[in-house]
């Protein structure tokens, strides 16, 4: 129903809105900049729908004080006094030289594509299969921003490039709502970036109310979100492990908001490519993109608690790649490309999704595991990290009290197994998705092993317990030319990553057994 309200205020919004932008006048200094992706401002709720911020002409409108906030934030404090003002003694204010006047879209195309449907999934992802609602938005889609300032004195141009400059840090920090999660971020960043990488990938995407694709990049920090709670759930107790992941990214508890640490963005190389894979009613839309994430930070910390989330929010970000992907579907491996045969057969949905990394930069720096035998390693260099910011922030690590959720990272909770195949075609584990995993022999005893539709491999509403990963391997080579500086190599090799989390039904307990026996080609990885 508020999905429903939502397209009727929009279209009667939209209908009423002047054709022509509002004009800041000559006075005004004028500098346009490009969102990212979404942005948002909140005027209130009404009926379940967030509505935005409308200015002069119907536009949807970026107040003046919001401008004036944020600028305030990145200026030195000499500099807020004379650009914002200060209060003098006796509790007078004095206002400073600048007047922010806000910010409006360039054109009519912020109209298009204004419904924003958020679907929070965190706790039916990582603690429970219990269900989430969905809530309804209105956002603008990529839109170009003007924005304006003007001064009470003649400023000259020298100092104009200076006031230009801080407003473009402080839009770095994004605007708007919803910034940690993406929204309201600028193409360009010029300050506050804690880690940059390069990545390239491919899924299905989100639906549009009108059913067209729309590829979501705060599906980044959902992830990784889960992924910081999946660790620090398997270090302390429920209640800690909440508390440190809102410390980061932000949350509500208590009908009190907390603005985490972490902001994100994503910058996209090229407008990503939006497809549509099946027929009928197996019909969904598509993604391929490849671009840049940001991670930025959003307060100021002590050099050692800086680098520890540095070091941090890397691991995690590399957790993610490596085991999984982003987006729907991240538990599975892209079938598209890993098990063409399967969509021969007949109609079927689309599964999985497939993520590496891209660039020189990125293939050698973050490209963490290498060799099979070198992914225990690296998850407990993930798990050591998070030990290191929890103990900045006072908390003691205590496996032994960890979180009682279906995939709490605890070495009694979850086993990690894998093998190396020679390429894409490959794949052992994906066939055991669908059949059998092992062929019953009567005359020895060996039933048949299967955890098709069980409670591993998950059912229609109900998450599995099982990810699959085929994971691109790229190694290090010597350059003859310069032994000192190793080549980046890709292969057509991958890491073919099992993470299980055992429930101790019959088919988990059976399907434990067979990777541990002599009949498997898996090895276990970790615990180590």
């Amino acid at each position: 129903v508020a999905t429903q309200d939502a397209e009727r205020w929009v279209d009667q919004w939209v209908d009423k809105a002047y054709p022509d932008a509002p004009d800041f006048g000559t006075e005004v200094q004028v500098r346009s900049s490009q969102i990212s992706w979404r942005f948002v401002t909140n005027s209130g709720q009404d009926d379940g729908i967030i509505r935005p911020v409308i200015g002069a002409k119907g536009w949807p409108f970026y107040p003046g004080s919001s401008m004036k906030g944020i600028f305030r934030r990145a200026c030195t404090p000499e500099q807020a006094e004379v650009y914002c003002g200060k209060y003098l003694p006796g509790g007078d204010f004095e206002p400073g030289l600048l007047r922010f006047h806000g910010g409006y879209p360039t054109d009519d195309t912020w109209q298009d594509n204004l419904v924003d449907i958020v679907h929070p999934q965190q706790d039916r992802q990582v603690k429970s299969d219990r269900r989430s609602s969905a809530f309804v938005q209105i956002s603008l889609f990529k839109p170009t921003i003007n924005f304006g300032i003007s001064s009470t004195l003649l400023i000259n141009t020298t100092e104009w490039t200076t006031i230009w400059e801080i407003w473009e840090k402080a839009l770095s920090t994004g605007i708007g709502c919803r910034v940690c999660a993406g929204y309201g971020q600028p193409k360009k960043h010029t300050g506050n970036v804690i880690y940059q990488t390069q990545l390239k990938g491919q899924g299905a995407a989100s639906k549009s109310l009108d059913d067209s694709g729309e590829f979501r990049p705060n599906m980044f920090r959902a992830t990784i979100r889960g992924h910081a709670l999946r660790i620090f759930g398997g270090l302390t107790d429920e209640l800690t492990a909440d508390r440190l992941v809102e410390q980061l990214f932000g949350g509500i508890r208590s009908q009190e908001t907390k603005v985490g640490l972490l902001g994100m963005s994503f910058r996209e190389n090229i407008d990503s490519e939006l497809d549509e894979f099946g027929t009928g009613t197996w019909a969904v839309p598509t993604y391929e993109v490849e671009g840049c994430l940001t991670w930025l930070i959003t307060q100021k910390l002590s050099d050692p608690k800086h680098q520890a989330l540095e070091k941090l929010i890397k691991a995690l970000t590399r957790f993610a790649v490596v085991l999984g992907g982003f987006g729907k579907s991240w538990r599975r491996a892209d079938h598209r490309l890993f098990y063409s045969d399967y969509y021969e057969e007949s109609r079927k949905p689309l599964i999985g999704c497939h993520w590496q990394w891209v660039g020189e930069s990125s293939l050698r720096s973050d490209v963490s595991v290498r060799k099979l035998d070198k992914v225990g390693a690296f998850i407990e260099q993930v798990r050591s990290h998070a030990k290191d910011w929890m103990q900045l922030q006072g908390v003691t690590p205590n496996p032994a009290r960890h979180a009682p959720w279906r995939e709490a990272w605890h070495e009694q909770n979850v086993q990690v197994w894998g093998r190396l195949a020679d390429d894409k075609d490959n794949s052992e584990a994906i066939y055991w998705l669908h059949g059998a995993y092992q062929t019953a022999i009567p005359a020895v005893h060996i039933p048949e092993g299967s955890i098709y539709r069980s409670s591993v491999t998950g059912r229609m509403s109900e998450i599995g317990r099982l990810w699959h990963r085929m994971y691109p391997l790229v190694r290090l080579v010597r350059d003859p030319k310069d032994p000192s500086q190793p080549v980046v190599l890709k292969t057509k090799q991958y890491l073919e990553i099992l993470t299980l989390f055992p429930d101790n039904s019959p088919q988990s307990n059976q399907f434990v057994n067979f990777l541990a026996s002599d009949h498997s080609l898996f090895t276990k990885l970790w615990p180590i």
